[in-house]
């Protein structure tokens, strides 16, 4: 994604969704790679992609066998910085 069609959102933007409600109780802070595919409506397969080419390695950590995402640092790369192989 380029700079120019970044959304910028603010971190209050970003958080206030999850804050109370169902959004808060499905999508936690941090999130399953599932969770994390739902919340932005992909499949599973290409988080899986994104992460094995590095793209997610700010937002993302594995925890023995499983991976888990800052689901607001997430957002902040998908609708802000973009997804890019530096």
């Amino acid at each position: 994604m380029s700079k120019k069609s970044a959304l910028n959102l603010t971190s209050r933007e970003i958080s206030a969704p999850f804050q109370e409600g169902i959004y808060a109780e499905k999508f936690p802070p941090i999130l399953t790679i599932n969770q994390a595919a739902e919340l932005l409506q992909i499949p599973v397969g290409t988080i899986r992609d994104w992460r094995s080419r590095g793209l997610l390695d700010d937002c993302s950590a594995k925890a023995g066998k499983h991976i888990r995402f800052h689901r607001d640092r997430l957002f902040k790369l998908i609708f802000n910085d973009g997804l890019r192989a530096d």
